[in-house]
C-alpha cells in the first residue's frame, strides 16, 4: 500500500507550482473542437447524448446514439481558423459490442512574411497543425462506460515540423434515475515523435486531469456541470511581475487585494468550469432547442484587461434542430479586441435515409393513387 502512496505523492507533484502556459507544445488540442463545447466554457466532459463531437475531450461518451452521425465545425478567431470534422459507428458483432469514431482537428495560423535580417521580403510562409483522432467506447455495466482516444499530430511551423502522439481515457458514471453524471478524464498523455529543432530535445504536451459532475433537474428543463481541470498542478495562476493585482475572482475592478487567503480562493476557481444548459424537446427524444452558457474562471484571470468591463471568461450558445440536421453557434470571450465565434452542424445519415424512403413511398402511394382514380 505505501508504494502506492509514493506513487500517489510523485504524479501530484509533477508541476505542482507551475504555470501551465507556455510549458508545453500543441497547445491548439486545449482548444474546444465544437460550438456547443465553446458556449460551454471549453470544457464538456460530464454530458452523453448524440452529440458525436463529446467523444474528442471524452470517449467514455460515446453511445449507440452517435450511430453514423457526422459532423463538421469551425471557428474563426484573432485571424486564426480552427475547426473539426467526425464520424461515428455503432459495432455489435459478437458479444462486445463497441462504438468508434474517427475525427480530425485542424488550426491554420495563416500566412506570414519572411524577411532577412536586413529587412528585404523573402516570401511567405504558412503554419498548420492538425491531431487524427480515432477512438472507442465500451459500456462496461448499466451505470459504467469507458473509452479511450489516440491522436496523431502533425506540425507545420513555416520550416520546422514537428509530429507526435497523445492519449485519453476516460471513465463515466451515469445515473439515469437520478440524472446524474461523473466523469475522469486523463487527456493529451503522449510525447513527440520529432521535435522542431535538430537537438532532438522532447518538449511535452499538454497533458490534462479533469474530473467533472453533471445534473439534470426534475421538472426543470435545465443541466448544469462543474468541471475541475489541472487538478494535477496547484498553480495554474500567471506570475505576471507587472501586474500584480491579477486576482480576478468574478470581478474586474483592479482593487489592491493584499489579502492572501483571496489569493488563494482565486487560485483554486482557476481549477473551475461552470456551466448551464437549458434543454428544450420532447420527453424521451432529442432536444429541438437549446440555450447554453459557460464560465471559466482560468480565462478571465488570465485575458481580462485592468479597468476594463470585458466577456473574457464567459461564454454562451445556441443550438436548433431542424428534420435531420443539428445546428449550434457557440460565443466565447477571450479579450476585449476579439472572440471566438464557433459553427457548428451535424447530421445523422440513418434518418437521412428515411427521410429519403419516406419521401419516395409517398410518391409512389400517390401516383398509385392517380392511376387507380376513375376517368370520366
Amino acid at each position: 500500500m505505501k508504494y502506492w502512496l509514493y506513487l500517489l505523492c510523485i504524479f501530484f507533484s509533477i508541476d505542482a507550482f507551475c504555470q501551465i502556459g507556455g510549458n508545453s507544445t500543441y497547445e491548439f488540442l486545449r482548444l474546444p473542437n465544437s460550438a456547443r463545447i465553446t458556449a460551454l466554457g471549453g470544457s464538456l466532459i460530464t454530458v452523453r447524448d448524440a452529440d458525436l463531437n463529446l467523444a474528442y475531450h471524452n470517449p467514455a461518451a460515446l453511445n449507440p446514439l452517435m450511430h453514423r452521425r457526422i459532423v463538421f465545425n469551425q471557428s474563426v478567431h484573432m485571424g486564426t481558423t480552427h475547426g473539426y470534422v467526425g464520424y461515428g459507428h455503432y459495432i455489435d458483432q459478437g458479444k462486445v459490442p463497441i462504438m468508434v469514431h474517427a475525427g480530425l482537428q485542424y488550426i491554420s495560423y495563416g500566412k506570414f512574411l519572411n524577411r532577412d535580417v536586413t529587412g528585404t521580403y523573402t516570401g511567405e510562409t504558412s503554419a498548420a497543425e492538425y491531431a487524427i483522432n480515432l477512438g472507442v467506447g465500451y459500456q462496461v455495466s448499466k451505470f459504467l462506460s469507458l473509452g479511450v482516444n489516440q491522436k496523431t499530430i502533425l506540425s507545420y511551423l513555416g520550416s520546422y515540423n514537428s509530429t507526435g502522439f497523445a492519449f485519453d481515457a476516460s471513465a463515466m458514471y451515469s445515473d439515469t434515475s437520478r440524472k446524474i453524471n461523473l466523469t475522469v478524464a486523463l487527456k493529451n498523455m503522449g510525447s513527440q515523435f520529432s521535435t522542431y529543432n535538430r537537438s532532438g530535445n522532447m518538449e511535452p504536451i499538454p497533458f490534462d486531469l479533469q474530473i467533472g459532475i453533471a445534473h439534470r433537474l426534475k421538472y426543470i428543463p435545465l443541466r448544469f456541470s462543474v468541471i475541475m481541470h489541472n487538478i494535477h498542478q496547484w498553480g495554474i495562476v500567471y506570475d505576471d511581475p507587472y501586474n500584480q493585482d491579477n486576482q480576478t475572482l468574478f470581478t474586474n475592478n483592479g482593487a489592491e487585494q493584499d489579502n492572501s487567503a483571496m489569493t488563494v480562493v482565486d487560485d483554486i476557481f482557476r481549477h473551475f468550469i461552470f456551466n448551464i444548459e437549458l434543454l428544450f424537446g420532447k420527453k424521451g427524444q432529442q432536444e429541438v432547442f437549446r440555450l447554453a452558457a459557460g464560465y471559466n474562471h482560468m480565462r478571465r484571470g488570465e485575458l481580462t484587461a485592468s479597468g476594463l468591463n470585458d466577456l473574457a471568461g464567459f461564454s454562451f450558445g445556441v443550438a436548433i434542430r431542424i428534420k435531420q440536421f443539428q445546428i449550434d453557434y457557440g460565443f466565447g470571450g477571450y479579450h476585449f479586441t476579439g472572440a471566438s465565434h464557433h459553427f457548428g452542424i451535424s447530421v445523422n445519415l440513418d434518418e437521412i435515409l428515411k427521410g429519403t424512403q419516406r419521401k419516395r413511398h409517398n410518391k409512389n402511394a400517390k401516383l398509385k393513387k392517380t392511376k387507380k382514380a376513375p376517368t370520366e
